[in-house]
């Protein structure tokens, strides 16, 4: 990919470009990706540089990393550190972002990207315990897209491989001071997907999803977003799930979110969440999970 410094909505970054895909990565705080989309095209990530948050805290938008504790995903050591400087280290087809170190935990968050081919990027959300002592956690890594324009959510359910497919969802009906609805009009299934498609109200779903894929499809524009993030069975997830969607009141935003398994983390030591991103322009109608399979080959 190509690669140069830039400023975007007036924070110091790095732009990532192939024929296909274009990405922003801010390194003034974060890390953040602020842009995705075609080079020559509309950004399909919720961004805005304000002080919208909570406490210190801003919450910009864009695909960020957090992390999961067990029993305790909300927690406010997902998001410290958030807003700090950057390390850069440029690596030989993309780059490596590093946040500030965390005050009480001594841990570091960071990004890798990589490209792959002209459409696909592998983006690595990682977690690096930096003191003497054991951490416990895992990778969390939100994608927040702007729902406008039409933009339909799905991710596919079960495990066709499987003589004994079960599907596995949680809803958080009350979360810190956010709720979801139990009868959500916006969610509808079908034998294959969850198929979101925002109208303004507050939700969330949790959901063990062996594809590991989540995906979002804009027929306005002719264009898809597909994030996939292998599920290991035997992992240990937050409430037993590997994916979540959410949409905030007045479709502020819609996240698309990955977890990586939870587990000790050694003095020195790092964990991942591995994710391949890919921008297409087969739009999906989610009556068919194989095109969706296909798109990223996965069996």
């Amino acid at each position: 990919m190509n690669m140069q410094p830039i400023v975007f909505d007036g924070l110091s970054g790095i732009e990532l470009t192939s024929s296909k895909v274009r990405l922003v990565v801010v390194t003034e705080l974060g890390p953040r990706i602020a842009f995705l989309g075609r080079p020559d095209g509309d950004n399909l990530l919720y961004w805005k540089n304000n002080e919208l948050g909570y406490g210190s805290w801003r919450l910009l938008g864009g695909h960020r990393v957090w992390v999961t504790r067990p029993g305790a995903d909300e927690s406010e050591d997902a998001y410290a550190s958030d807003n700090e400087p950057c390390e850069v280290r440029i690596l030989e087809n993309g780059l490596e972002v590093t946040g500030n170190l965390h005050p009480v935990f001594k841990t570091r968050r960071g990004l890798r990207l990589e490209g792959i081919g002209e459409t696909s990027v592998r983006v690595t959300s990682f977690l690096t315990n930096c003191s003497p002592f054991l951490y416990s956690g895992g990778v969390w890594a939100p994608t927040c897209i702007d729902p406008a324009g039409g933009k339909e959510f799905a991710i596919p359910l079960g495990d066709k491989s499987s003589c004994w497919d079960l599907i596995k969802i949680i809803i958080p009906r009350k979360f810190a001071s956010h709720t979801a609805p139990l009868n959500d009009p916006q969610i509808s299934y079908n034998n294959d997907f969850m198929i979101v498609r925002p109208q303004g109200i507050e939700t969330k779903r949790m959901v063990m999803a062996p594809l590991g894929l989540v995906a979002m499809t804009w027929p306005e524009k002719g264009i898809s977003f597909i994030k996939h993030s292998p599920f290991n069975r035997h992992g240990i997830y937050p409430h037993g799930c590997n994916l979540a969607i959410y949409n905030s009141p007045g479709n502020l935003m819609f996240e698309m979110e990955t977890y990586a398994q939870e587990q000790t983390i050694l003095p020195g030591e790092t964990i991942e969440n591995n994710e391949i991103w890919k921008l297409t322009d087969t739009v999906f109608d989610w009556s068919d999970p194989v095109t969706l399979q296909n798109e990223m080959k996965i069996s």
